[in-house]
């Protein structure tokens, strides 16, 4: 049984040397980037765990495109077996945060599987929480990319048509803290008096406070007449 740490997430991204024609079996292809972000109570500790990856074999085309890693780049990288027991250590017992669990989680399950190392599925150990199937219920039927996602909450992409792994985890880790942000809530005490609880606050949260803008009194004229308009029709 896993005991995860509620208050602790963690943001994962990678990026990979290609992706199956199965799109769920990754019996060929190897992680080359990852970059995991650590928040505790909705906000960013500091602590990060990234590393690139010597696959040991070829990055195709296609996926080169994506993220603009070279295999030259990563002759002298460590290997997933070098850095397999700190990421796992990172990660677990704690909730995971991931755009698209199928590829990530799928991927990082074949890596653990072929060090016969007893790591089981990350299922097993941590709970993996998908933001493109609360995007999907937040936003049906529209582009949920991260891209997309980022122009619906305003949020500046910083990674310039270029994906990367960090970068990715950093963008996420917005996007996932908006998405889940609170609205204010109405609750009722036993004196039937309304009581505002301020929406959570995370760390993209503004200091600054807000203008009070006052009716003016022809207003506050043409609010009394308009409440004995609808009074007087609702009798």
């Amino acid at each position: 049984m896993r005991h995860l740490n509620k208050s602790r997430k963690v943001i994962l991204d990678i990026e990979t040397t290609g992706m199956n024609k199965t799109g769920c079996l990754y019996l060929n292809h190897k992680i080359i980037e990852i970059g995991i972000l650590e928040i505790i109570d909705r906000k960013y500790t500091g602590r990060y765990l990234h590393y690139y990856l010597n696959p040991d074999r070829d990055i195709e085309k296609e996926a080169y495109k994506i993220h603009g890693i070279s295999i030259e780049k990563l002759h002298n990288k460590p290997r997933f077996k070098e850095v397999y027991l700190e990421i796992f250590n990172f990660i677990k017992k704690s909730k995971i945060i991931v755009h698209n669990s199928i590829f990530d989680i799928s991927f990082l399950d074949y890596e653990f599987s072929q060090l016969n190392c007893g790591i089981k599925k990350i299922e097993k150990f941590s709970k993996v929480i998908d933001t493109l199937v609360i995007a999907r219920k937040l936003f049906p039927g529209k582009k949920n990319s991260l891209d997309a996602l980022c122009r619906r909450y305003k949020i500046l992409n910083i990674r310039k048509n270029m994906h990367g792994a960090l970068i990715d985890a950093k963008i996420l880790m917005k996007v996932y803290l908006y998405m889940t942000s609170k609205q204010i809530e109405i609750l009722f005490t036993k004196k039937n008096e309304r009581k505002i609880i301020p929406p959570i606050k995370n760390i993209f949260s503004s200091n600054k406070s807000l203008k009070i803008i006052f009716a003016s009194i022809s207003e506050k004229k043409n609010h009394k007449k308009y409440m004995k308009m609808i009074k007087k029709n609702s009798v």
